[in-house]
């Protein structure tokens, strides 16, 4: 049996300040489209479906376009609730939905109810386990205690349960959404995954998923294997500029009768990925060097080196990148003084010193003979003042 196994949408998601929801779009067209060039039997949608709880009117706009296209495909999709999502809010109309085979699963009372599929090979059960918060489930769930790897040890213990009532040879397959571990290696991170670490431990083993043929993870944004029958999809569209220079892909995954399953990336298009980059340097050279006229289209982070912080730089890159979206300051050569303590720096310093250090570690440079001047007439201004309060 063939899946396409995809998670993380995040609908109606902005990439600092920008709109995504047209790249959305596209890309939920291409799964589809993908779905019938690739002859696709089921699709797994591991979860974060919306960007909010509350999700936008565009982004539940975009999500009902996508429904209608899921049920056209005559094929099931089997989907659960992440962190992002409002399980409550997402899993209205689910029954209904099951009638077009959209199977909507965001009760964790449902975990050991599996979807039910057969091919030339023999019966599949899909099981789906929405993202379970320990505070929230663990007494629905009898886990021994409040945590990820707890209340994941329950839904597992319930689906194998159910897997050992079903006909001999009938494979698994699981949908979660969760940060899960190989032995004691953490599961990498990227910069547009949200922590879900509240409410019990962040993470679970990848021995809770013992004895399932293939588990269909969601929550990191990047593809990644956990186990040769683990793997996270990654998300269609980078939500980070961390994930710049990766790859967005698809991951299509071959469950035969009776051997390891095989996973395949299918990269997304060009055209279908954002234009991300990074730029390093001082920013007149970034406004001049040839160089980088190639990225006057991308989306860019921008890390200026300048040892002064430059005179508005974000209008300034935006003549010539439009679509700067990200700078930060991090000066090449910072001044000796910076490397010190405040408290070293004050002491046994006069006003005017300490004046003159704050200009220079603020600015890069040290005040000029006129702004010397003028720093030493207000400290004497300031002097002359305190003594006269005193006095009275």
């Amino acid at each position: 049996m063939k899946f396409l196994h995809t998670s993380d949408w995040h609908l109606g998601r902005r990439f600092h300040g920008e709109d995504l929801i047209d790249a959305q779009r596209k890309v939920l067209d291409h799964i589809c489209e993908t779905v019938r060039t690739e002859q696709v039997d089921a699709l797994l949608v591991a979860g974060d479906v919306y960007d909010r709880a509350i999700p936008s009117l565009d982004a539940v706009r975009l999500f009902s376009h996508a429904l209608h296209q899921l049920a056209d495909l005559d094929i099931p999709t089997v989907m659960i609730s992440g962190n992002h999502d409002s399980a409550h809010r997402l899993g209205v109309g689910a029954r209904l939905l099951a009638r077009a085979r959209v199977h909507l699963r965001t009760d964790p009372a449902d975990v050991d109810t599996p979807i039910l599929l057969e091919d030339a090979e023999g019966p599949v059960a899909v099981y789906a386990v929405p993202y379970l918060e320990p505070t929230l489930v663990h007494t629905k769930l009898g886990a021994e205690t409040v945590s990820h790897q707890a209340v994941l040890t329950s839904a597992l213990d319930r689906i194998r349960a159910d897997l050992a009532t079903r006909p001999e040879g009938t494979r698994s397959v699981v949908l979660a959404h969760a940060f899960i571990t190989a032995g004691h290696i953490p599961a990498s991170e990227t910069g547009s995954e949200r922590n879900i670490s509240v409410g019990g431990v962040a993470d679970a083993g990848a021995s809770v998923f013992d004895g399932i043929d293939y588990t269909a993870l969601g929550h990191l944004h990047r593809p990644q294997r956990v186990t040769d029958r683990i793997h996270y999809s990654g998300s269609p569209l980078a939500y980070s500029f961390s994930e710049a220079g990766h790859d967005k892909s698809l991951t299509l995954v071959d469950l035969p009768g009776s051997a390891e399953p095989t996973v395949t990336r299918t990269a997304l298009p060009p055209d279908l990925q954002l234009p991300l980059a990074r730029l390093t340097g001082h920013l007149e050279d970034l406004l001049t060097d040839p160089a980088q006229e190639t990225l006057v289209e991308s989306w860019l982070h921008v890390t200026l080196t300048d040892t002064a912080h430059p005179y508005e730089p974000m209008a300034r890159l935006k003549q010539r990148f439009p679509h700067t979206l990200h700078i930060e300051h991090t000066p090449a050569l910072v001044p000796a003084q910076a490397t010190t303590s405040y408290g070293e720096r004050l002491r046994g310093r006069g006003d005017l010193d300490i004046t003159h250090d704050f200009i220079t570690t603020v600015r890069g440079t040290e005040p000029t003979a006129e702004e010397s001047a003028l720093l030493h007439e207000a400290i004497d201004d300031s002097r002359i003042s305190a003594q006269e309060k005193e006095a009275v």
